[in-house]
């Protein structure tokens, strides 16, 4: 049965409200199944055409997180080192040579074919939306993600993304079980009126 329609306060502040960006984590461990089970939630998220973009690089050991923390600012390599997972969001520069499978309605794949500026855009833009996808599924998990700039992506292309040299770092995510010692203060957000404008 699918729920439709607004969902409890609960799920509601699960998902943004009282969901934080976290800086640090408990030691409690995830396991595994666990990443399975983000990806099997995240990948259900609308991308244009289904181009499903994202490539994702769960780094679970301590070299790959060295190795990813070599690549980033001072202030975000113990974030990164002392995660229990950190992740990659990279994007596909030629998703479409999978379109064939993976929008079969139509020859989706053509309308990139030929265009490597449209295709680096529509990647950028719809791995973006799977990150965001991958926040939201991660806390409705029980997860918690600290998602961040401040790395160098040529650096982390070279040490990740050799061999699929298509493939482009996005940004970057630490996962866990967030530890509220690690939180700052909450930022304020606008009202509706501030930013929003009805045409």
């Amino acid at each position: 049965m699918t729920l439709r329609g607004p969902q409890p306060d609960v799920v509601l502040d699960a998902i943004f409200r009282e969901a934080r960006s976290y800086n640090g984590y408990t030691d409690r461990p995830v396991a595994k199944a666990d990443l399975h089970a983000i990806w099997d939630l995240m990948k259900w998220g609308p991308t244009s055409a289904n181009q499903l973009p994202a490539r994702l690089v769960w780094c679970v050991s301590d070299e790959s997180k060295q190795k990813l923390a070599d690549a980033c600012s001072a202030q975000n390599q113990p974030k990164i080192l002392n995660a229990p997972v950190s992740v990659i969001i990279g994007m596909d520069t030629e998703f479409h040579e999978h379109l064939p499978e993976l929008f079969p309605h139509a020859d989706a794949k053509s309308w990139f074919t030929g265009s490597a500026e449209l295709r680096a855009a529509s990647a950028f833009r719809n791995s973006t939306l799977q990150g965001a996808y991958f926040i939201i599924a991660a806390r409705m998990l029980g997860l918690d993600t600290g998602p961040m700039s401040g790395f160098d992506a040529d650096k982390v292309d070279a040490a990740f993304f050799a061999d699929t040299p298509a493939v482009r770092t996005n940004f970057i995510a630490t996962l866990g079980y967030g530890d509220p010692a690690t939180i700052f203060a909450r930022s304020p957000r606008p009202d509706f009126a501030k930013f929003n404008s009805i045409a």
